[in-house]
């Protein structure tokens, strides 16, 4: 992620959106985290004065949707949040304010005990800039009683809730675990976003399945939703952009750019020769075709 940072606390890796990390602190202590390293050694990543982020996201006319994240925004004081809101909708081109937290799964009660917080975030989400709650609920056991009190007051309060998770052996890796994930949060209005392939970072061996094994486990729990709990899309988050696992043949595994760091690369279509031993793309070696959507529509239009 260093390789995006544009300034403290701010990455820029997509063209019209900037995540900005707003807490080094969070309500759990992820085994699967990628950001580990934003808790431990005296990290300095995390935005203490976003006056710069704010320059940047400002003077970037092209940035339409901002990540607020961390660490856990939902763990910032509301007064912080408050603020944070509000600097970002006096930011006439940003659009949408995407706040990704795990409260609602690990500690409602931030939420539920302040109701000031959802009254903040409400003020902020209007029918032409919605404010986005991306909740991070990895299995149908954390859909609880107060959980599910959260969405429903995000819901009331004109808050979108979404969801993603990634594909966790031993938690969620199984059809019919992560088919009733997804059936539920899209019975209660959560929209089921991401699928993530587990990154590979330090000390999360122990929950990756290979990358043609979650396919087949991700496919087959779809095959159990009914058409809105379908809506997630299975993604490696590369260097190089969101990757897409779409297809896989008795040969080949089919993937595309759902988002790349170069627009020019969005939506290239890449087949590769499988290896059921591959964890990651990088594990990939064996091209067999690359294309891309503008180069398809040219040679359809010649």
């Amino acid at each position: 992620e260093g390789m995006y940072m544009v300034a403290p606390g701010l990455e820029h890796k997509y063209q019209f959106t900037a995540v900005l990390l707003a807490n080094n602190v969070c309500g759990g202590f992820c085994r699967f985290c990628f950001r580990k390293r934003l808790f431990m050694n005296d990290n300095d990543e995390v935005a203490r004065d976003v006056g710069p982020a704010l320059d940047y996201i400002r003077n970037h006319p092209q940035i339409s949707n901002v990540l607020v994240t961390g660490g856990d925004p939902l763990l910032l004081s509301t007064a912080r949040l408050r603020f944070l809101l509000s600097e970002l909708r006096a930011i006439d081109h940003v659009r949408i304010i995407r706040i990704g937290s795990k409260m609602p799964a690990f500690n409602p009660y931030r939420i539920l005990n302040d109701p000031d917080l959802v009254k903040t975030l409400g003020e902020f989400s209007t029918p032409e800039r919605r404010v986005y709650l991306m909740a991070h609920f990895n299995h149908p056991r954390e859909l609880t009683e107060p959980a599910l009190e959260v969405i429903k007051q995000m819901l009331t309060a004109g808050i979108i809730v979404c969801n993603q998770t990634p594909l966790l052996r031993g938690v969620n890796a199984s059809p019919e675990i992560l088919g009733d994930l997804l059936n539920r949060l899209s019975y209660v209005g959560a929209a089921p976003y991401y699928v993530f392939q587990v990154r590979p970072t330090l000390g999360n061996s122990y929950f990756v399945l290979p990358v043609e094994e979650a396919y087949l486990v991700f496919e087959q729990a779809k095959m159990l939703c009914s058409g809105l709990a379908k809506r997630a899309r299975l993604v490696m988050s590369h260097v190089t952009g969101k990757i897409e696992v779409v297809g896989m043949d008795a040969k080949h595994v089919h993937f595309r750019y759902h988002q790349a760091a170069d627009p020019a690369e969005n939506s290239r279509f890449l087949t590769y020769r499988r290896n059921p031993s591959a964890y990651w793309f990088d594990d990939y070696t064996e091209a067999v075709s690359e294309s891309l959507v503008a180069s398809a529509c040219v040679s359809m239009h010649g």
